[in-house]
């Protein structure tokens, strides 16, 4: 039952993940050149997705390898699951920033369990729109605790300018570059940098 049920969390993670895939806007192809500027924008809304998390997942390329690690984790007959779920979506370039070795041996058979458990790790159950994660951010005195679908948790923070950040369990820091895409299943926040359990 508990291989069941992480699957299932597993598969509706990712389809939350993909939903963010068939968005026309990508974040980092909009952004300034001024790199304040780019922090400043970097929680404005974006548009709604429309349609299933499976049906606007296909139309993006910019998300290809999101795409691909999920059909290596098995997980693509699951991504029409419930939710709410918020997703901390990682773009092409973010795992362009994980080593190519490493990519290839998580996309192997053999790193099934491994991909399960990262993708995993960049959802968390509920609905957390840009507006909730400030305030959460604010309650905690500067930092907001999101326990993952995974069970492990990242930490929010936001800087002056309205950027939000989010820091793994290894130290690793990655900005949320496009935020409050809508889908039937929850919201989703692209990320610029894959976290890490």
């Amino acid at each position: 039952m508990k291989v069941t049920r992480t699957a299932t969390l597993a598969g509706v993670s990712i389809a939350a993940m993909l939903a963010l895939a068939a968005c026309g806007n990508n974040a980092e192809e909009a952004a300034p050149a001024d790199a304040t500027a780019a922090d400043a924008s970097a929680m404005a809304p974006a548009p709604a997705a429309s349609g299933t998390v499976v049906a606007v997942a296909q139309g993006n390329p910019d998300f290809s390898t999101l795409v691909s690690a999920v059909t290596a984790a098995g997980l693509g007959d699951t991504l029409n699951g419930g939710g709410p779920f918020t997703v901390f979506a990682p773009t092409n370039a973010a795992f362009e920033k994980v080593p190519a070795a490493t990519r290839e041996n998580l996309m192997a058979p053999a790193g099934k369990a491994d991909l399960t458990k990262i993708l995993t790790y960049h959802v968390v159950p509920g609905r957390v729109d840009a507006a909730t994660l400030t305030q959460q951010i604010q309650a905690g005195g500067g930092s907001a605790q999101l326990t993952t679908v995974q069970g492990g948790v990242l930490t929010a923070r936001a800087g002056a300018d309205g950027s939000v950040t989010l820091t793994d369990a290894k130290g690793g820091v990655s900005r949320v570059v496009q935020a409050d895409v809508a889908a039937s299943n929850g919201v989703i926040h692209a990320i610029d940098t894959v976290v890490m359990p």
